[in-house]
């Protein structure tokens, strides 16, 4: 099935797959405990990127992604398909482990944006909107980070989720 949110240079670009033109796909993962959000780009070299221009984090500012392997699976754009991505790490440095380890300690979910660029188009991602989602299982070691991460936690989620409140509706007093 098309994936409605994928801009038409990237779709052209999957499907010619010119020389000249590389899709670099990146990961955004952010935490409270993080010092900064942590950015990596799948290729060999760094890449200054723009975000969008309502980025959860640096919003429409260019940013640098770190050269990173690693590899994703993003959930299928299909009715009937698990809505999870996974996400493996090779060659983890100590710094990312470290936030890793501090984050996990918390209630709180890790973030995980993904964005695909491409080469010949760096000032915005070239998926609107971006895949946001939330990790929901990580393993780490000194060698790789492998997490499991979905769009969030709907099944346990109150409905309907707007409180009726007296403040912001004042027609819900009784008449006497």
């Amino acid at each position: 099935m098309p994936n409605p949110t994928l801009q038409q240079a990237i779709k052209e670009a999957y499907a010619a797959a010119p020389t000249d033109v590389v899709v670099l796909e990146t990961l955004e993962l952010r935490h409270p405990s993080f010092s900064v959000p942590v950015r990596l780009v799948r290729d060999t070299q760094d890449w200054s990127l723009t975000l969008e221009p309502d980025a959860p984090a640096d919003p429409g500012e260019a940013v640098m992604f770190v050269g990173y392997p690693f590899a994703i699976e993003v959930p299928p754009v299909e009715d009937g398909a698990q809505p999870q991505a996974v996400v493996t790490i090779d060659n983890v440095s100590a710094e990312i482990v470290l936030e890793i380890e501090a984050a996990v300690t918390t209630a709180e979910p890790i973030a995980l944006t993904y964005r695909p660029y491409l080469s010949t188009d760096t000032t915005g991602p070239q998926m609107d909107p971006p895949l946001h989602l939330m990790i929901t299982q990580i393993n780490a070691n000194v060698m790789q980070i492998t997490a499991r991460a979905t769009y969030g936690d709907y099944t346990n989620r109150k409905f309907p989720s707007r409180e009726y409140t007296l403040t912001e509706f004042p027609g819900l007093v009784a008449a006497t």
